[in-house]
């Protein structure tokens, strides 16, 4: 089925799709069809073999201002019984609404194909959980970072504690997460939260990662993929069985058309033709 959504846009071009987070009027607040939106554009992407790239941007004055309150509000909150039955079931759904956004968080990281985000405006709350997922992240100089939920009294519960500390040492994650402070985009690449910081503007930042979702694509998709699968493999496993699971891998998709193709493309020192075969 064709992805169809009233708040989350796929543009493909070429080997390229752009993931456009697409409710400017609410300046990208994350409400319920947000999470869905997610979901649903991650498996067309996954269903799309000819893409090998994705860019993650938002339309209007912000990245997102995270998320949207007046909507999951009431989700958050628990429900407003203290009986003893009717709590146990509002406990019951708010754990099932925390899993659904946590798996919609999920989908991206799970991509099959590297996935940049780029960023500019605010990105609160949500949207830092939402880069976390990502592979590759780029800023505008004007974009404004928050691990705001400890403002609004919650625990951030999206991905940021768990994939954060991966990205940024879990030093910067207490402090950033304990003050809930606001943090510029050169501070976030002092830290090494982003891999770049752009001049002003959306344009200039999504310029920058489309550039690299080039360079990307360019290269034999069945290789670029691998590798991310091996990168994502590595967490929670031992050096030696992230050697063991390169080894198999590669015996496995060693023998391609890809691999020729570089091999010859190499040679006669021409760019690759690569059809992901």
């Amino acid at each position: 089925m064709p992805f169809q959504s009233d708040v989350v846009t796929l543009e493909v071009t070429g080997h390229i799709a752009t993931i456009w987070l697409d409710r400017p009027d609410q300046r990208n607040a994350m409400g319920s069809a947000l999470w869905t939106g997610l979901t649903d554009v991650a498996a067309a992407i996954n269903n799309d073999r000819s893409i090998r790239c994705a860019v993650l941007a938002a339309k209007g004055r912000d990245f997102t201002v995270g998320l949207d309150l007046k909507e999951v509000g009431a989700n958050l909150a628990g429900g407003g019984s203290s009986s003893g039955d009717s709590r146990a079931v509002a406990n019951h759904k708010t754990y099932q609404h925390i899993r659904e956004l946590q798996d919609a968080v999920t989908a991206i990281a799970q991509i099959r194909v590297p996935v940049i985000a780029a960023v500019h405006g605010y990105c609160l709350g949500g949207g830092v959980d939402l880069i976390s997922a990502c592979d590759i992240r780029f800023a505008a100089d004007d974009a404004i970072f928050s691990i705001r939920e400890a403002k609004i009294a919650i625990v951030a519960d999206l991905g940021t504690l768990q994939r954060l500390p991966r990205l940024i040492g879990a030093g910067h994650v207490a402090e950033l997460a304990y003050t809930a402070r606001d943090f510029s985009a050169t501070y976030a690449e002092k830290i090494g939260l982003l891999n770049g910081v752009t001049g002003k503007g959306a344009d200039k930042v999504l310029a920058r990662a489309m550039e690299v979702a080039a360079e990307i694509a360019a290269n034999p998709p069945l290789a670029v993929q691998g590798t991310k699968a091996v990168l994502s493999y590595n967490d929670g496993h031992t050096v030696h069985e992230g050697l063991e699971y390169v080894a198999t891998h590669n015996t496995a998709y060693l023998q391609t058309n890809d691999l020729t193709e570089a091999m010859m493309a190499f040679m006669e020192r021409r760019p690759g033709n690569f059809t992901g075969n």
